[in-house]
């Protein structure tokens, strides 16, 4: 199983959904958090405050093939879902499915539009090691260590500073692409970098970095050919 597979899945599968805009609208008022875990955007999408080791063990709820070959091929008329990446879900759900064009997602479709926003700024800081050297020398030490922590529940963000690593751009341009307003992207991002940290960071350290972005590379490959011209 990739890094990566149990989050892309969750995150894919519930943006397919076309009941999760009505159950997990954007614009919909939030408390910004600085720390504690899978937050008010992530946790409503993946279920709440679950532990590294029990996201690590859905692969039979949320698989690969199941979404691959079940949700996207049914739903959307993928011919490539048996042979497809986690690029090529999100590239999907992101380029073809309607939710995706009207703004209508819900919470889902923001962060699966969060996602490869995510997956560039670690890949542009040069890599999983030189992002979390990034978010240590911005004063975010402390927040970095609990991603990579096996037995500490994460701490997020506070979301009022995320433009210290995300431009503003970014930002403004997922608000346009999802209808979501800034406070809820900001909070996405707080919440969204430590949780795929935490996902490429498996065993509490940097041993599997070269796995984590080759992945991530792969996976922005993907989503660029799946995304339409």
């Amino acid at each position: 199983m990739s890094l990566l597979g149990n989050l892309i899945t969750q995150v894919a599968r519930q943006a397919l959904d076309p009941e999760d805009g009505k159950r997990n609208p954007v614009n919909q008022r939030i408390e910004p958090r600085a720390t504690g875990g899978l937050g008010d955007i992530l946790g409503s999408v993946l279920g709440g405050g679950q532990s590294r080791q029990t996201q690590n063990t859905q692969s039979g709820g949320f698989g690969m093939d199941d979404v691959l070959g079940g949700i996207i091929k049914s739903q959307m008329g993928g011919s490539r879902g048996s042979t497809g990446g986690l690029g090529d879900i999100l590239g999907s759900v992101l380029g073809n499915n309607t939710a995706a064009r009207s703004g209508g997602g819900g919470k889902a479709m923001l962060v699966a539009t969060l996602m490869p926003i995510v997956l560039n700024w670690i890949q542009r800081n040069g890599g999983l090691s030189g992002a979390l050297s990034k978010v240590q020398k911005m004063g975010f030490a402390d927040q970095a260590q609990s991603w990579m922590s096996t037995d500490k529940e994460n701490q997020n963000l506070d979301p009022n500073q995320i433009n210290k690593l995300f431009d503003e751009t970014e930002i403004e341009h997922v608000c346009k692409q999802t209808g979501a307003d800034e406070t809820e992207v900001r909070q996405g991002l707080a919440e969204l970098l430590p949780e795929v940290v935490n996902q490429l960071t498996p065993t509490g350290g940097l041993d599997k970095e070269q796995e984590a972005n080759s992945e991530i590379s792969d996976i922005l490959s993907q989503i660029s050919a799946a995304l339409p011209k």
